[in-house]
């Protein structure tokens, strides 16, 4: 038997306009009666209409969550997207609100697909999970007044742009100081990315260390093209290397291969840190040192702060930082044991 507007408003001893304005938690309404009328709902288990309800709110109750393009290996198994998506679908069934994901292998694809959810309505706001110079995206969200939240630091429009990060200079910063502790001076920073802005905030983190304690801050290693990795070798020779910090967990892994593949072995001549604390930093022997950035508190308030945007609880730029913590494993080890 289907419960209907009419049961719980028979049962409850209101007009069937009021349980329709409950649903709606429309103002007019007073608070005792929208607690007696949602207590007659559980009673009789009625579920209400959704879509019904948002055809003539004109909302969707969806968000829409876009991805970087995913135009690498290294991308399309980052475990980082998975556990974000998954913090950002728990926390919108909180407001009765599904996830739409946006994904591409170019920004040019990615953008038409964004354009479209949003023309056609089938979102009511987007979080984008990335923060990247070259993204065309975030500049259509913003110049079109598209509610949206960021997960990372934007390029431009900072005071107006409700973003949610991580400290990512001071996570460079405290990785290059780990490593400084432990008596390593030759110390090089590696990536694969070299225009998101995580890139440039942890990197800046490791120059301000090396700087801080004397030491001369070498050029990243950006490990892009093929030819990169060709010299990667001559690289880690040329700077006499003790230690790398690696721009996430699962290229640190990659960038472990080819230095065991060249000769060096992790850590006892090479150490390695990472940022992420993700699943693959306990996959594999020697268990990665990490710095965990709490990625379910990233995804949780990106969610919680687009849907105060969307029922225009806030209006101006709002920047929250997610605190985050170094987790000891296998990957570093003090120089001076090594000699």
């Amino acid at each position: 038997m289907t419960i209907t507007v009419k049961d719980v408003a028979k049962k409850a001893g209101v007009a069937t306009s009021t349980v329709s304005r409950v649903i709606n938690d429309h103002p007019s309404i007073s608070d005792a009666t929208k607690k007696k009328v949602r207590k007659i709902m559980d009673e009789l288990g009625y579920v209400p209409n959704i879509t019904a309800r948002n055809l003539g709110k004109r909302i969707s109750n969806a968000i829409g969550v876009i991805l970087p393009p995913l135009d690498s290996k290294e991308r399309i198994g980052n475990p980082f997207y998975l556990e974000i998506m998954e913090a950002i679908n728990e926390e919108a069934r909180h407001y009765n609100m599904t996830t739409a994901i946006a994904t591409a292998k170019s920004f040019d694809v990615l953008l038409e697909n964004v354009q479209r959810m949003h023309l056609q309505k089938q979102v009511d706001g987007f979080i984008l999970v990335y923060s990247d110079s070259e993204d065309p995206v975030i500049d259509y969200l913003y110049q079109n007044h598209i509610p949206f939240t960021l997960i990372g630091q934007p390029y431009r429009h900072e005071s107006e742009i409700i973003y949610v990060d991580n400290d990512n200079q001071l996570l460079g910063k405290q990785a290059t100081e780990f490593l400084i502790r432990n008596g390593h001076e030759n110390i090089l920073f590696v990536t694969n990315t070299t225009h998101e802005s995580l890139y440039f905030e942890r990197y800046f983190g490791y120059q301000k260390a090396m700087m801080l304690a004397g030491l001369p801050s070498l050029p990243s290693v950006a490990l892009e093209q093929a030819e990169d990795y060709l010299a990667f070798e001559r690289i880690l020779d040329d700077a006499k290397a003790t230690a790398l910090v690696v721009i996430d967990d699962i290229f640190a892994l990659r960038t472990m291969q080819l230095a065991q593949m060249y000769g060096y072995v992790i850590p006892e001549t090479l150490s390695v840190i990472s940022f992420n604390n993700s699943i693959f930093s306990t996959l594999t022997h020697p268990y990665l040192t990490s710095i965990d950035i709490d990625i379910s508190e990233l995804g949780r308030v990106a969610m919680q702060k687009l849907q105060e945007l969307i029922h225009d609880e806030i209006s101006n730029g709002v920047r929250l930082v997610i605190p985050h913590r170094l987790v000891k494993r296998e990957t570093v080890v003090p120089l001076d044991t090594l000699q």
